[in-house]
């Protein structure tokens, strides 16, 4: 696209062409390097910048884009994860900071899907793997030359790489050996494997705590771990030290859950607050009686660090304005060239009584016009996950097109407490739905949108609410648009990766062959024939999530019957890193919507 073509696309497209960049990782020993993620050149790419001398250059150039990289500490090399067309199977490449040759980071390993990542001081590496033959394993790799890697766990159950103590002597490792796969335990271990501690909240797998890795301290001799945990109904930090044996409950009584991750001399936590879809920063000093706030506007930290100067660096945004990275200095940190995003309309807040307690929802409408509107549920994914007051141009695509969007948070979304988020069980798909239904009737009767012209549309997860939601509620959708979705859930189980295999034992209670009925009570192709709204599913080739068989599966099924559906496939994974390709695939879902429920033209030229 030339640049006058650029200038003269609708506001949706320029949304998406916008330049962004994400928050920078910086090396811990070097902070004047960094590495971070941008789609400049149209797909989403790893950037080294050298701060102290202001450049920058690209580090990773794949047809479909790259997103997974980790500065060594001493900021000499950059690791990335080299995988085939967005399959999430591959291996570790490295590659000088300053540029050069790629290499295999650990020509050792064959490749895997990634189960985290730490890197040492002194070269060494902790790579964490996970195949369906082997569950997951964890390695060590010496910096000597040919040194072979050594394996130092083992489970058939997920498990993955927390951290790396300053001095390398000590791992975190986050597991799932209890069968659990909501809710980690902890295990501490030496470079050889032997055990330090554990920390386990599940006690065996019969109470539902989870616990995860935040960090080591980052100090020299320092052996106390910043863990998040579940035991007062919501995730916030305290700090344990598996050495010494001891615990510290800190006090930081926030509402909403809570994150942390250490300043970089070890003196005081940076803490992460997020409460009802916005979220705010805070410093805490271990020993004062309470955090002190660090001041960001309204609207959604989609990360943040402190620097070795004690400034907070944060990628910030709202649903009105796109994103930038900041600086409590005052300062925009990183700002690309290029034009900016337009603006989208605020985001409003909905609160709508359901079956299991009150619903959050977020809404957008049209700035113009009237209401009842058509209206589009963009359903998130995850499941585990929630919407928040954050910018994204799907959503802005369609109130430029004369839509109202609604959002909904239902039950198994973050962000509300353990309980909210923990409900999702067994009866895995109905539950979210009649959230989702109580927040439709609420729309309806509240005059915001049109019953006639209601849509479900979601990715992943979204993608599976909305083909389950348009077989179990046919009466309440006009039309449904499906990503990357799971269409058939046994199939699903199957063929997907071996961590999801986990997640969907947890949730579920078991395997296909074991609980058969729930898989079929919550799987959408059980209900295909009852489709009735005309439905539009895109599909990633290689998607090892939801993988491409199931959706076929589904698919045949629809026609089969004759039901009015289009199904677009494309050559990635889980989603695209190409902007022109997610461009495409929002301008097919904008015409299937307006061609079924008239309205006026997709904006902006052909694709």
């Amino acid at each position: 696209m030339t640049t006058t073509d650029a200038a003269a696309a609708p506001d949706w497209e320029k949304r998406f062409r916008a330049p962004r960049v994400s928050l920078p990782g910086w090396a811990e020993d070097a902070p004047d390097r960094s590495l971070f993620v941008s789609n400049a050149t149209g797909t989403y790419e790893l950037y080294a910048w050298d701060r102290a001398s202001g450049r920058q250059r690209q580090v990773t150039d794949r047809p479909n884009g790259t997103t997974d990289g980790v500065l060594t500490p001493d900021g000499e090399a950059i690791w990335w994860f080299s995988d085939t067309d967005g399959d999430e199977f591959g291996v570790w490449m490295r590659q000088p900071f300053g540029g050069g040759e790629d290499e295999p980071a650990a020509p050792g390993l064959p490749p895997s899907y990634p189960a985290g990542l730490a890197i040492g001081r002194d070269g060494s590496a902790v790579i964490g793997r996970s195949t369906d033959e082997d569950g997951t394993t964890v390695h060590l790799v010496r910096a000597a030359p040919g040194a072979e890697p050594v394996e130092i766990y083992r489970h058939r159950e997920s498990a993955g790489v927390g951290d790396l103590s300053h001095d390398g002597t000590l791992i975190a490792l986050e597991h799932t050996e209890h069968g659990d796969a909501m809710h980690s335990a902890l295990r501490v271990v030496r470079p050889d494997g032997s055990t330090v501690a554990e920390l386990d909240d599940t006690e065996g797998g019969t109470k539902e705590l989870g616990l995860s890795v935040l960090g080591f301290a980052p100090v020299a001799g320092d052996t106390r771990l910043l863990v998040g945990h579940q035991r007062r109904g919501r995730w916030e930090p305290m700090i344990w030290d598996p050495v010494a044996g001891t615990e510290t409950p800190l006090p930081i009584d926030l509402p909403g859950d809570v994150g942390a991750e250490w300043y970089p001399d070890g003196s005081a936590l940076l803490v992460e607050h997020e409460f009802e879809a916005r979220s705010e920063l805070w410093r805490y000093e271990p020993g004062a009686a309470a955090p002190v706030r660090v001041e960001t506007p309204a609207g959604t930290v989609s990360g943040a660090t402190a620097r070795p100067d004690g400034t907070v660096e944060y990628l910030w945004s709202s649903a009105e304005q796109p994103p930038a990275v900041r600086s409590t200095s005052g300062a925009v940190v990183l700002d690309p060239p290029g034009a900016k995003a337009p603006p989208s309309v605020p985001v409003e807040d909905a609160w709508v009584d359901g079956p299991g307690g009150r619903i959050h929802a977020l809404v957008q409408k049209p700035a113009t016009g009237e209401g009842p509107f058509p209206t589009v549920f963009e359903i998130h994914g995850g499941p585990t996950w929630h919407d928040s007051d954050a910018f994204a141009s799907g959503p802005a695509a369609w109130v430029d097109h004369g839509f109202a969007v609604v959002r909904v948070n239902y039950r198994g979304s973050t962000g509300y407490g353990r309980a909210w988020t923990d409900a999702l069980k067994h009866r895995v798909g109905l539950i979210e739905l009649e959230d989702i239904a109580a927040v439709r009737e609420w729309s309806v009767e509240s005059g915001l949108a049109d019953p006639e012209r209601l849509v479900l549309a979601g990715g992943s997860w979204g993608g599976y609410l909305t083909l389950l939601g348009l077989g179990t509620q046919p009466d309440a959708w006009a039309l449904g648009l499906a990503a990357v979705p799971v269409a058939d859930y046994v199939t699903a189980y199957h063929d997907e990766m071996e961590a999801l295999k986990a997640m969907d034992r947890t949730l579920l209670g078991g395997t296909p062959e074991e609980v058969p009925e729930r898989f079929e009570a919550s799987s959408p192709l059980t209900y295909v024939d009852a489709v009735r709204a005309p439905v539009y599913i895109s599909a990633g080739v290689n998607d090892p999530r939801c993988p491409i068989r199931q959706v076929e599966n589904y698919v045949d099924r629809l026609a089969a019957r004759g039901a009015v559906h289009e199904v677009y496939r494309y050559d990635a994974g889980h989603g695209s890193l190409v902007v022109e390709e997610r461009i495409k695939q929002v301008r097919l879902e904008l015409e299937f919507a307006l061609k079924h429920l008239g309205g006026g033209p997709v904006l902006g030229p052909a694709a």
